[in-house]
Parts: structure tokens; sequence; C-alpha cells
């Protein structure tokens, strides 16, 4: 399995990198941010320094997005999907792996 990127997201991204006159080489990098009672916590922003040592890299027509190998367990499966409804606008990630209230134990989720 991999990070997938759903047509809207990569459309978005497509869309956001060529607004910006950004770098071909450049890409989406996918970071865990922390846990707790709310779930994972996740970034999602631009980079140009890939490292194969250190990161996985998964392609979406086109458009690449990167973790850190450690992080690629955990997200590994995950979906990014770009909204935009009257109530919200951004990118959402769904991973199976760690629903959302799928934080800290103590809090009894």
């Amino acid at each position: 399995m991999a990070i997938e990127l759903t047509e809207r997201a990569v459309e978005e991204v497509k869309s956001i990198m060529e607004a910006q006159g950004l770098d071909p080489k450049t890409f989406v990098r996918a970071i865990i941010v922390g846990g707790g009672c709310s779930g994972m916590q996740y970034t999602l922003g631009f980079d140009t320094e890939f490292d194969p040592l250190v990161d996985a890299k998964y392609d979406n027509d086109g458009v690449i997005v990167a973790t850190e190998k450690k992080f690629a367990l955990f997200l590994d499966g995950a979906k990014i999907d770009f909204v935009d409804t009257p109530t919200a606008k951004g990118f959402s990630i769904e991973n199976p792996k760690f629903p959302a209230g799928a934080g800290c134990a103590a809090c009894g989720h």
C-alpha cells in the first residue's frame, strides 16, 4: 500500500504548485506531529529535499508524496483528499489505521 491522493487532491496540489511557481522537483511532505486524545496529528507541506536513506515516496498521478520512513508504516493506506464546501476548505487525511478519536487509552477511546 501507500499514501494515496484523491483526484481532487492531486488537482489542488498541481494548482497550488503552478500558482506559486514552485520548482518541478517540489513534492508534498507528510509528517506525523503527535497523537493523543484526538488521534494522530498530521502536517502537509511542500519540500524539495528528499533523502532516499530516510524518506519514502509515493507517486500519485505525477504528484509525489514523501514522508520519513519512520512515519511510512503509520501512514500506509492513508488517503489525502481536498475538501471545498461552505463549511470547510482544505486537505483532509483519512487514515484507516488510526481513525479520528482513536487517541490515548486513558481517555477511554
